[in-house]
């Protein structure tokens, strides 16, 4: 187990390193230059211009020099790496909160985020596990092609358009204001700890719903599909040739068995929320890891865009991790190859 463990973190490092490598590659070869921009006048310091069909265009050789721009491909990524893998600098922000540490930015922003895709997992898990296995003991029944029909319906919509509308209907301003729209709760101090608590539940509410409402669809259907695959198997027969209760049967042994489909899905639902923040955090002016993507995408902050794809990608190899370690939770007979 502990030879399996070492090995699979050695591999998540060397596929995160090709990844980092990937997304650096990729940022040079793409249009535009953080160090570049048209100007009124080129008098700041280590600055020089070329004409442009637009305009004068102005350059940062300093800072051009500071990222390593104006060296090869493979010489700014390890100019990057170094300092990463030695002292964790990632380094600092250039245009979106310049001279300010990247670590810092994203450890102000990383709680909120993490709070919102924790309550979102949970949701989406607590509402599709029990739905999913319902409509496959029911399964052609009014109530399961009903919740077919809704479920289909919800994992169709886009969530921009979900989240618009409902901080049209249910956010102030809106026609129902229930619900606050902002990243702040106001007069905190005057709360007490249990007004402070639904004070929160009334600010993150309408978000969750957003980063919950597809993944509870999609993993609500692959878990009637897998119960319905081993509702009908000769060991489930034998359960109840037992005296088994239909409950025990479904639950202890049937859902036992499916459960491999939705540890699997988890590689892949962790990382998904966090990318479709950046959307729901954006409609509801929350700053968290979301709109600080946007940011630096929209600034072509490149230090700041390198942290942020090596969270994403670590976050990715970790879903991946967990589910190959739950698998043996879920089932005895799985055993991780060494």
């Amino acid at each position: 187990m502990l030879r399996y463990i070492i090995k699979r973190l050695l591999l998540a490092v060397l596929t995160l390193l090709i990844i980092l490598f990937t997304s650096y590659t990729l940022l040079r070869l793409a249009p535009g230059d953080p160090t570049r921009s048209d100007m009124l006048s080129g008098e700041a310091s280590g600055q020089g211009t070329m004409d442009n069909k637009n305009g004068p265009l102005y350059e940062n050789r300093s800072l051009r020099e500071k990222l390593a721009l104006d060296k090869p491909l493979h010489i700014g990524f390890i100019l990057w790496l170094k300092p990463v893998i030695c002292h964790g600098d990632f380094g600092e922000s250039v245009s979106v909160d310049p001279g300010h540490k990247v670590t810092s930015m994203i450890t102000e922003r990383l709680p909120l985020t993490l709070s919102l895709n924790f309550w979102a997992i949970l949701l989406t898990y607590l509402l599709a596990i029990p739905i999913g296995v319902y409509s496959a003991k029911y399964a052609g029944s009014f109530a399961d092609r009903s919740s077919e029909f809704i479920l289909f319906v919800l994992y169709s919509l886009p969530v921009m358009w979900v989240g618009l509308l409902l901080q049209a209907l249910f956010c102030e301003g809106g026609k129902f204001p229930w619900f606050p729209l902002g990243s702040e709760i106001h007069a905190a101090e005057q709360l007490s700890v249990w007004q402070y608590q639904w004070e929160c539940i009334k600010l993150y509410a309408l978000p969750v719903l957003c980063l919950s409402y597809a993944g509870f669809a999609g993993l609500s259907r692959y878990t009637r599909g897998s119960v319905l695959q081993n509702i009908h198997s000769d060991f489930i027969r034998t359960a109840y040739a037992k005296g088994l209760s239909g409950e025990t049967v479904l639950w202890k042994h049937t859902f036992r068995n499916a459960l491999i489909t939705m540890i699997t899905l988890f590689g892949g639902i962790l990382p998904s929320l966090i990318s479709g923040s950046v959307l729901v955090e954006y409609i509801f002016n929350l700053p968290g890891m979301g709109s600080l993507s946007l940011l630096a995408l929209s600034s072509r902050d490149y230090p700041l865009q390198m942290a942020l794809f090596t969270f994403a990608g670590g976050l990715t190899l970790l879903g991946i991790f967990i589910s190959d370690l739950l698998y043996m939770a879920a089932d005895p007979r799985i055993r991780l190859t060494e």
